[in-house]
């Protein structure tokens, strides 16, 4: 054997050696938020969103919207010029639309790590983690009511997925804290955790003020007077109400500049009607009196068009997702959305089934790709979602955050630069070659496609050879990793000692409550 024979050898090993060692070595990555390179899906033509509007017009005028406990709310729409009997309250047809046109059609949402900023409305997508489940389920443990520590480590998931642009809310419900004080504990995880953007509390107005105060220590008290550092969910309690609660909560963000989601809380054939265009006329009115409300508390404040949509089974009487008509209200809604100008919020990867199964797999999978197609700006429940929303489960949360990787890659579109042509390749390999080892493939092999972290794409033998495991089963080694491979991103520590004081003080302030 020649010395440069096993040079040679020795350079091929090494070389082997550091790309072994590259694919082993802990990466925290976050892509960029989505901007979508394809056209979105409009379901409805012009006749039936003409139709739709005008409806949903009839609605706030004929039939109106109910503003509960709330005699500061109904005191804004009288000067606004609605008609007010009792806490019902009936809209003049162009008043809601008129006072919706002030809020942005886009606006940026600041995370402490400004490179994490995220964009929202447009072209833009932004993926947020699952939101409000009382449970959760792993591989080892099963369902249980979730904790403190669960909650953290979905935070941190959260944080070491690619995939994922939020930090999202309240991922689950951590029961062993009492209800008055977990959003500290909450608020104090995702900044702490995570430098990805994050939610606010609206289970109370007085713990959306928190949220603010807490991230005034964040960011400085100017910096969030001039900026939205927060993107919160406000529900409407359909049909047609809302509650003292979230409208509370909503006037505290909006006055203070930081976005609130409005988002309709749909169950059709049990809060909405059965069709899909009587729904979409009602989640039209719901939205247009709550986005017109934001704007009567500060004119420009930003705020989402939101819908969460569902039908039921006549039969259990259980909600149902991924469903033809689901997919149908979420894309008609983006038209209507659009047509107002705001930001739109929908989808996930919603299911029904009780285990991370084929049941969830083809239920989410129907959601996400509609939500896509639909031009959703900011999808809340992205991943984890299981058991109609009361699981957030761990196995689930990374096999959705590894297949939110293809949503990245169909909203690129398809590219016919010259280099995407690939005319070089074709005449380099000719007629019955391959092209494993031309230099297009040599040059583009590393991010041509997109390659999953959970999936299995071994041959049996392989496969068969490392245990047969399943996709939940890898899962489960991926939280494993994920939550093991865990580092937690650098904050100033004296900023970090007055958020943990701040929390502290405000639990010492008050007796603990659990209802």
């Amino acid at each position: 054997m020649t010395d440069v024979t096993t040079a040679s050898r020795r350079a091929r090993g090494g070389g082997g050696a550091a790309r072994r060692a590259e694919r082993s070595a802990v990466r925290i990555e976050t892509a960029r938020y989505i901007e979508r390179n394809i056209p979105n899906f409009d379901i409805l033509n012009t006749e039936a969103l003409e139709i739709i509007e005008a409806n949903a017009e009839t609605v706030l005028a004929e039939i109106g919207v109910n503003f509960v406990d709330n005699p500061e709310a109904l005191q804004r729409w009288r000067d606004a010029g609605a008609d007010v009997t009792g806490e019902r309250v009936r809209i003049p047809r162009g008043l809601a639309r008129k006072l919706c046109a002030t809020a942005p059609s886009e606006f940026t949402q600041v995370a402490r790590n400004r490179s994490k900023d995220v964009v929202i409305g447009g072209k833009n997508l932004v993926l947020a983690p699952v939101y409000g489940p009382p449970f959760v389920r792993d591989g080892l443990e099963g369902r249980r009511y979730a904790t403190m520590a669960d909650f953290e480590k979905f935070v941190k998931l959260a944080y070491m997925s690619k995939w994922l642009h939020h930090s999202g809310g309240t991922v689950c419900e951590p029961t062993d804290v009492p209800v008055n004080k977990r959003h500290l504990d909450m608020l104090l995880a995702h900044m702490t955790l995570s430098d990805k953007p994050f939610m606010g509390s609206v289970t109370e107005p007085s713990r959306a003020r928190d949220s603010v105060e807490m991230c005034e220590i964040l960011f400085g008290k100017e910096f969030v007077a001039e900026n939205t550092v927060m993107t919160s969910l406000i529900n409407v309690n359909s049909p047609l109400t809302f509650d003292a609660t979230m409208m509370g909560a909503l006037e505290v963000y909006a006055a203070a500049n930081q976005a609130s989601i409005l988002s309709p809380f749909i169950v059709g054939g049990a809060m909405a009607p059965v069709s899909v265009a009587g729904t979409l006329t009602q989640v039209l009115a719901e939205v247009m009196a709550g986005v017109a409300y934001s704007q009567l508390i500060r004119a420009g404040s930003p705020i989402i068009f939101g819908t969460f949509v569902t039908s039921i089974d006549m039969n259990s009487g259980a909600p149902t997702f991924g469903t033809p008509e689901a997919a149908q209200i979420t894309l008609g809604a983006g038209q209507l959305a659009r047509r107002m100008g705001l930001p739109y919020r929908s989808g996930g990867g919603f299911c029904g089934s009780k285990l991370p199964d084929a049941q969830a797999g083809y239920e989410s999978a129907n959601s996400l790709n509609a939500a896509l197609l639909a031009g959703v700006n900011f999808m809340l429940h992205a991943c984890g979602w299981l058991e109609g929303g009361l699981v957030a489960s761990f196995e689930k949360f990374v096999m959705d955050a590894d297949q939110l990787g293809t949503l990245h890659h169909l909203a690129r579109g398809v590219s016919v630069s010259e280099e995407a042509q690939a005319m070089g390749a074709i005449r380099e390999v000719g007629p019955g070659g391959h092209f494993l080892g031309c230099a297009h493939t040599q040059a583009h092999f590393k991010d041509a496609f997109w390659r999953t972290e959970v999936l299995d794409y071994k041959p049996f033998e392989t496969w068969d050879e490392d245990g047969a495991r399943d996709t939940a089963t890898l899962a489960t080694a991926r939280v494993k990793k994920l939550l093991a491979d865990y580092q937690q991103p650098m904050l100033d520590p004296e900023i970090e000692g007055r958020l943990r004081t701040y929390v502290l003080e405000k639990k010492a302030s008050m007796p603990d409550a659990f209802s």
